[in-house]
């Protein structure tokens, strides 16, 4: 997009064409504004279009531009924070109601695959978070332990069951989370487009909110050709904010993060690599996700920035731990790459914000946008619909509050990576 192949990279070389749409030119009414034309955005939209609501979306650049084309495709169920932590940071109510909430997103994000036919490549197969060293299979080792009390399919493998599965690599072990898979995400959200369409909402891209301000017991949303007026607004910008509502993207501290794909692999090799299918990440604090398309490509990435200066640190890294963890990719490289922003807050959990009156946002997903995003849009159409009070959403509402420190913790981020890929896997 924007003619920059390192924005959305592979996903946007293979993904079906978006869904043709305009820009707003004039006036234009509505039940809803939604802004954002993301995961949270349009399943937002597709709920309120199927409960008989009109509803307008504003896109400031294509479908899916943000996070929600970019990132790694991993369908996961929860949050990084431990489930049996969840209370202690929530509370007694909505520690287990979220726990619950997001357990089951990734269900419901296949389950919504299927019945709009949406052409993404999902494969709810399950991930393998797999532990680096005695630490990390502590960690991996408690977070099964709290699952399974709460019933999840979760299964802890040990050191040979996890290289079977990946078909290479040296993990002391990994968590087989059976709720959860992949899928290519910019395929997904230009599908969830494209239901929203056919239910009834209309989308408009290239077409920036320029101005949000309360008129009479609604709102009025400016943007450069023309304005919408609505009853409801639904702010869905996240981590990409810009022009109304800055305080949702100063809120997070920004953390870059990269995907590198190989060129489909030689058949002996792909049958190799992830027979099961599924999405893996480790422990490292500077982590290494990996997974396959449906073409037999291998999608590897890490915490990092592809700029000018870091870029060529970040690419001979990912060859090397590439080739540690799968040997038999040696003379392999990879034929595309792309990155983007994750939004991550202080408590590693997303945040509901009342803007006003009839008016909510959700931010904050800290890199686990698909399924929540796709259940938090459907729980605010419930919302505007009436069948859910805010009382009943699965998180409080919360202040909009700065990232402590923001700037120099982003630079920390971009600086701290770069000098990790650059020591690393050398041996």
């Amino acid at each position: 997009m924007r003619n920059d192949p390192r924005s959305h990279g592979l996903w946007e070389a293979t993904a079906p064409q978006a869904p043709a749409t305009v820009s707003l030119v004039g006036p234009a009414e509505a039940d809803v504004v939604v802004i954002g034309a993301g995961f949270t955005g349009l399943s937002a939209a597709l709920h309120l279009a199927e409960a008989g609501k009109s509803v307008l979306v504003l896109e400031a650049d294509q479908i899916g531009f943000g996070a929600s084309g970019r990132n790694v495709g991993l369908v996961n169920a929860g949050m990084w924070v431990m489930p049996e932590a969840m209370p202690q940071v929530l509370g007694p109510v909505y520690g287990p109601r979220l726990l619950d909430f997001l357990g089951n997103a990734p269900a419901e994000v296949f389950a919504l695959v299927k019945r709009h036919g949406i052409d993404c490549e999902a494969m709810p197969n399950g991930t393998l978070h797999c532990a680096v060293g005695t630490t990390g299979l502590a960690e991996i080792t408690e977070r099964a332990r709290q699952w399974a009390a709460r019933g999840a399919p979760v299964e802890l493998l040990d050191a040979s069951e996890t290289a079977r599965r990946l078909g290479g690599g040296r993990y002391a072990g990994s968590l087989l989370d059976r709720r959860a898979g992949t899928i290519q995400p910019l395929a997904y959200v230009r599908g969830l487009a494209r239901a929203a369409l056919a239910a009834g909402a209309q989308i408009c891209t290239e077409t920036a909110a320029t101005g949000v301000a309360p008129q009479g017991a609604g709102w009025r949303v400016t943007t450069p050709k023309g304005e919408v007026r609505a009853a409801w607004l639904i702010a869905a910008t996240d981590m990409y904010t810009q022009g109304p509502n800055p305080g949702l993207r100063r809120a997070q501290v920004g953390l870059p993060y990269f995907n590198m794909a190989t060129p489909p692999l030689p058949h002996a090799i792909r049958a190799e690599l992830l027979p099961g299918g599924e999405g893996c990440w480790d422990t490292r604090e500077v982590l290494s996700s990996f997974r396959m398309d449906a073409a037999g490509r291998l999608v590897f990435g890490s915490v990092g920035r592809l700029g000018m200066a870091d870029r060529a640190i970040h690419r001979a890294w990912a060859l090397r731990a590439m080739h540690r963890i799968f040997p038999q990719l040696s003379g392999i490289g990879f034929d595309s790459e792309w990155f983007g922003w994750i939004g991550m807050t202080a408590d590693n959990l997303p945040r509901l914000h009342v803007l006003g009156k009839n008016a909510l946002s959700i931010a904050g997903y800290n890199g686990r946008g698909i399924a929540p995003g796709t259940v938090f849009g459907k729980a605010l159409a419930e919302h505007v619909c009436g069948a859910r009070k805010i009382e009943a959403m699965p998180l409080p509402v919360s202040l909009i509050t700065p990232a402590s420190l923001r700037l120099l913790h982003e630079a920390g981020y971009i600086t701290g990576a770069a000098a990790a890929h650059l020591l690393a896997d050398r041996i």
